[in-house]
């Protein structure tokens, strides 16, 4: 030692243990249920097992995969009585649609809501066994809502 006890004042401070999962910790008894995923809600909703309001919480927190082209914003598909853009609740779907190497991105529900030009619908998994078509209509209605549960009124 060099003079001066280099051990005076210091103390060993163990790791913090993370706060779930460390030793001596249970899982709790009744942990909280997740939120259902977007394909089954939508399977949920389009079966009349789940109501609107409660298919709405879903979408927005969900991711949706939105294919997409060289430009950006949605492609939208105009050989319908009003445009719509397909949406899709996987990946998998959306590759079922269009194909393995196309491009995409993925939004919340709430971001499409926000970002889908007024005038547009959406179809959800458009090849998919539980096909959802929203006009524009029901789009509005749905921002309407989604403006409700967030200001109140």
């Amino acid at each position: 030692m060099y003079g001066y006890d280099q051990t005076a004042g210091a103390q060993y401070a163990p790791p913090q243990q993370p706060m779930s999962g460390g030793y001596g910790q249970q899982p709790p008894l009744y942990p909280e249920p997740s939120p259902p995923s977007l394909t089954d809600a939508v399977r949920a909703f389009t079966t009349g097992q789940m109501a609107a309001e409660d298919f709405q919480q879903v979408f927005a927190t969900s991711k949706v995969y939105c294919p997409r082209g060289d430009n950006p914003g949605f492609l939208a598909l105009h050989n319908t009585q009003q445009p719509v853009i397909p949406m899709f609740s996987t990946l998998k779907e959306l590759r079922r649609y269009a194909g393995k190497e196309s491009k995409y991105f993925v939004i919340t529900g709430a971001e499409v809501l926000d970002l889908l030009p007024t005038g547009y619908g959406f179809v959800l998994d458009m090849e998919g066994e539980h096909r959802m078509v929203f006009d524009a209509k029901a789009v509005e209605q749905m921002v309407e809502f989604a403006m409700r549960r967030m200001y109140g009124g």
